[in-house]
């Protein structure tokens, strides 16, 4: 064995024990539930290692890349968002309008008035709508809410401060029924946003928002950085809001993806920070979780299977861990299945996945594609074909 392969052992070897170690130390009694209380037997001992992936099981038997009909005349940008829609099941997403893909000056959906949202038919690949032209800067985060109207957040401003900071929900036909935020404008005080990540509906139409993008590196951050989660009523009223930039429980460095369990827990990827964090919808800390990588996206399936998708795990940030999609359960931090990366010669160990994930009916997993594996991938969104389909 070569000495960088010992030394690759032997930090897997390291982080899985601390990993372990972590995981066993003992939980106070408000987090404990009666049967952990009354001594009910010990999890099963995860198979594999969380870390690479190795040893776990792929629920997914055929990679489909670049997935969806690209219309004519265009080319595929990055991506961070897709979602399931909860009327018929077919896959809603957006890609930057070709920005990562088209030569020349760096493209927005500012600079080039595409149509960036796009609804798919989950079987064919289909497009059944596309809208939004002339909208966004840059899309980030996409929500179906019950009634099938479409939100997405615009994460960065144009140069005019016209457009960006701001969510906006569409009717499923793409009419503009909602905007949050000051258009342009970005900020912290009530009713401003500063780089909205994503946005989740729910079921009684309340709005939350994972708002500030700047704060998972090191600091000293930008002017007006944030971290937090931001809430508002169905009719757009800002309610409340919780968190800063940090690593303490309630505190974030960039919370990028948000998601509900069927508790009606809210599942907060915290990216910088390399967890979960878990609050109820008033914003109090309740859990977390830690094997699921550098998460950038999170989607829950209805029996409370956890996707999460790591897309920016690197030999610069969080190595040795192998970007891919952690699958698991909601009731605890273990990995149970694992989709593994496009493979990328520039991220050796890591691989390239993507930002967004979704998951479908039949068990099929869509994986949008971010700045990092888009041209790993071929195309902006990439379908994983569920064993037995």
């Amino acid at each position: 064995m070569s000495s960088s392969e010992i030394m690759k052992s032997t930090l897997l070897a390291c982080t899985v024990f601390l990993l372990t170690g972590c995981a066993a130390e003992p939980m106070d009694s408000g987090a404990m539930d009666s049967g952990a209380m009354e001594g009910a037997p010990a999890a099963e001992t995860p198979v594999g290692n969380p870390i690479t992936g190795e040893g776990l099981p792929n629920p997914t038997t055929t990679v489909m890349r670049n997935w969806g009909t690209l219309p004519e005349g265009r080319q595929w940008g990055s991506t961070a968002g897709i979602d399931i829609d909860p009327t018929d099941g077919h896959v809603w997403a957006y890609e930057r309008c070709g920005a990562g893909a088209l030569g020349g000056a760096p493209v927005t959906c500012d600079t080039n008035l595409v149509d960036p949202i796009f609804k798919f038919d989950r079987n064919t690949g289909a497009v059944l709508a596309n809208f939004g032209a002339g909208t966004f800067v840059t899309p980030h985060g996409i929500d179906v809410d019950r009634e099938g109207n479409v939100w997405v957040t615009d994460f960065a401003g144009n140069e005019a401060g016209t457009k960006g900071h701001q969510v906006h929900k569409f009717s499923p036909d793409g009419e503009l029924l909602m905007s949050l935020g000051v258009a342009g404008q970005p900020g912290s005080e009530p009713g401003q946003l500063n780089q909205p990540n994503d946005v989740l509906i729910a079921p009684d139409g309340s709005i939350f928002v994972g708002d500030g993008h700047s704060g998972q590196g090191d600091p000293p951050y930008p002017e007006g950085a944030t971290g937090r989660i931001v809430k508002f009523a169905a009719d757009g009223t800002y309610l409340k809001e919780w968190g800063q930039i940090g690593t303490l429980h309630g505190e974030f460095r960039t919370p990028h993806s948000l998601e509900f369990d069927s508790q009606g827990r809210l599942w907060v990827a915290d990216r910088g920070n390399h967890r979960i964090e878990i609050f109820d919808q008033e914003g109090t800390y309740l859990d977390s979780r830690y094997l699921y990588g550098r998460i950038s996206g999170i989607f829950i399936t209805e029996d409370d299977t956890v996707y999460a998708i790591d897309s920016e795990s690197s030999p610069a940030r969080h190595f040795p861990w192998m970007n891919g999609v952690r699958i698991g359960h909601v009731d605890e931090d273990r990995i149970t299945a694992f989709i593994p990366p496009h493979e990328a010669e520039n991220r050796p160990y890591q691989g390239a996945a993507g930002e967004g994930v979704a998951v479908d009916a039949d068990g099929n997993v869509y994986g949008a594609e971010g700045p990092n594996s888009l041209r790993f991938a071929g195309g902006a969104f990439t379908k994983y074909v569920a064993a037995g389909r």
